[in-house]
């Protein structure tokens, strides 16, 4: 059995509970490792149904020891995210059900409803997908929960930066003098806290094209109440590494002409930028591997931090 075939396979609690999930006369005739997870186990699942027709399931399962730590928060996160996103105008997963002490199954585990389209990491097409990449913040962001999300957490701190070896010294520790400065007011908004093209679906038919059609937004496990800019400011970073430094701002300009409203001051809006290009320094690595994995052969570790830090650089340039 390969590797693959391996991570594909349900464990036996897990499985029985995904079974009672399912509607009479249903069973699993096929589950498939989905590529790309990062802190968690992901399996498509695809159900025979009583009609003889399929359709199709997602698990998520928590099993790496240090994520573990987290799970039960992220997957009610997750799972009061799903909830609140039905019937909206952001097309997401729908909710079947969670379990997120692990209390039926062997690790903590959510199964939702699996959503059509497929990731696009490539840079064709780039130009056009930024556009709908940041009307769909847009949206996100002008959702008005009913029950708020808990506030977001900072993702980095001045003392845990790891520097590329090829930044400069003096640069960076100018970066991280920024996110000593005390944190500027917000008004709070709903926000995604993961939204990149990593978690973002688009129609099979038009990935990659122009006019292509997003089919919806997943991985919700770190939805969170705060400012707009850090959602954009993640985006933007995202995109510097994985296209180009050019992209990070150019993702801000998009989401402003989408209708997003982001800091009046060039000093907070540095603030957000700084301090999510600061939190990717400790995990670009971890990061670049699944986008490898899914054909960017070239983002190596020493391409992606050499985007990271030219991308710190031009924040750090940019008068404001």
């Amino acid at each position: 059995m390969s590797n693959h075939e391996e991570e594909a396979v349900v464990r036996p609690l897990t499985l029985a509970w995904v079974r009672r999930q399912l509607d009479a006369g249903e069973r699993i005739v096929r589950s498939d490792a989905l590529p790309g997870g990062i802190t968690a186990e992901m399996r498509r699942l695809t159900i025979r149904t009583r009609d003889g027709g399929t359709r199709r399931l997602v698990l998520r399962s928590f099993v790496d020891p240090f994520c573990l730590r987290y799970a039960e928060d992220s997957l009610n996160r997750e799972a009061d995210a799903l909830t609140q996103l039905a019937g909206t105008g952001v097309t997401a997963p729908g909710l079947i059900a969670a379990d997120p002490t692990a209390a039926q199954c062997e690790y903590p585990s959510l199964l939702m409803t699996h959503l059509p389209g497929r990731t696009v990491l490539a840079d064709t097409g780039l130009e056009d997908r930024v556009h709908q990449l940041a009307r769909q913040l847009v949206a996100v962001h002008a959702l008005r929960p009913a029950v708020r999300p808990p506030e977001y957490t900072a993702l980095t701190t001045a003392d845990t930066v790891v520097p590329p070896q090829c930044a400069d010294p003096a640069v960076w520790a100018a970066a991280i003098d920024v996110i000593r400065m005390p944190r500027p007011a917000y008004e709070g908004r709903f926000l995604h806290r993961d939204f990149q093209p990593g978690n973002v679906l688009f129609d099979v038919a038009s990935a990659g094209t122009a006019g292509s059609r997003i089919t919806g937004v997943v991985d919700w496990a770190s939805v969170s109440w705060g400012p707009v800019d850090l959602d954009v400011a993640h985006c933007s970073a995202i995109l510097a590494v994985l296209h180009g430094p050019a992209w990070g701002p150019r993702f801000a300009g998009a989401y402003e002409e989408a209708g997003g409203v982001l800091a009046a001051a060039g000093s907070e809006r540095l603030y957000w930028q700084v301090r999510d290009a600061l939190a990717c320094s400790e995990e670009v690595r971890q990061v670049a591997r699944p986008w490898r994995e899914a054909g960017r052969t070239g983002l190596t570790t020493r391409v992606v931090e050499e985007r990271l830090d030219a991308y710190v650089r031009a924040l750090m340039d940019t008068p404001h």
